[in-house]
């Protein structure tokens, strides 16, 4: 596994002492989770954002924040992020659905 190294804020690294003590885990394996949630969070962000604007369709969207078609509407809904589609890819998505 490679190895990174950064320079954080004095209140991080405090925080991150917090939360790793918290979680009963050493500092390497909680930054590793949180570099992870916060990837995965940045990732649905920026789909959501280019989402919305009309620049990514659905598909596009779900790749964009590494999660399913499922999943990613669920995060829609869960964000109330209105739809992007047309209604020719509905009636393609009505299709797809009804030949599973």
């Amino acid at each position: 596994m490679p190895s990174i190294s950064a320079r954080i804020p004095d209140e991080d690294v405090d925080s991150l002492e917090e939360v790793a003590e918290l979680l009963g885990e050493d500092r390497s394996t909680t930054i590793r989770k949180a570099l992870g949630e916060g990837l995965r969070e940045l990732r649905i962000r920026v789909a959501a954002e280019r989402y919305l604007s009309g620049e990514l369709s659905v598909n596009q969207a779900a790749r964009v924040a590494g999660v399913s078609l499922g999943e990613w509407f669920e995060i829609a809904r869960d964000r109330n992020l209105t739809t992007q589609l047309t209604p020719e890819e509905l009636e393609e998505d009505v299709r797809d659905a009804s030949e599973l």
